[in-house]
C-alpha cells in the first residue's frame, strides 16, 4: 500500500458514510417536519398500512440510523434496517412507476435510492473506517 492510502481510504469511508447517513437522516426529519407530505400521508398515498403509526417507525429508524451511519456506531446494525429501508421504499415508489411510466422516467427518479441502496451495501462490505466510534 501507498503512504497515506490508509488515511484516503479511512476518509473516503467517512464521506460515503456522512452522504448515506446525510440523506437517511434528513429524509427521517422531514417525516416528522411535513407529515403530509412525507410522513403519514405519503404512507397512506402509497398504500403502506397503518400509515399514523409506519411512517413515524421509519422515520425514527431513519434518524437513529442515520446518525449511527454517520458517527460510524455499531455501522452494520444500523445498514441492515436502512437496506430493509430503502427496498421497500424502491417496491413501493419505483417498482409502479416502471409500469405506469416506463422504465427510463423510473430510473430517473429513482437516482437517489439506488445510490443509496449502492452505499449501505458498499458500507456493509467495507465497513466504517478508521475515522468511526467502530475503529476505536
Amino acid at each position: 500500500m501507498a503512504s497515506g492510502s490508509g488515511f484516503r481510504s479511512g476518509f473516503g469511508l467517512l464521506l460515503l458514510r456522512v452522504m448515506v447517513g446525510g440523506v437517511f437522516l434528513s429524509e427521517g426529519l422531514q417525516k416528522f417536519i411535513f407529515p403530509g407530505a412525507l410522513g403519514a400521508g405519503r404512507f397512506a398515498k402509497i398504500g403502506i398500512p397503518l400509515p399514523h403509526f409506519s411512517a413515524p417507525f421509519v422515520g425514527v429508524v431513519e434518524i437513529v440510523c442515520g446518525a449511527m451511519l454517520i458517527l460510524g456506531i455499531a455501522t452494520l446494525y444500523a445498514v441492515i434496517p436502512l437496506l430493509i429501508d430503502i427496498g421497500v421504499a424502491i417496491v413501493t415508489t419505483k417498482w409502479p412507476m416502471v409500469r405506469h411510466d416506463g422504465w427510463w422516467a423510473a430510473l430517473h427518479e429513482s437516482r437517489t435510492d439506488v445510490c443509496m441502496l449502492l452505499g449501505l451495501i458498499a458500507i456493509a462490505c467495507l465497513g466504517a473506517g478508521r475515522w468511526s466510534f467502530d475503529r476505536r
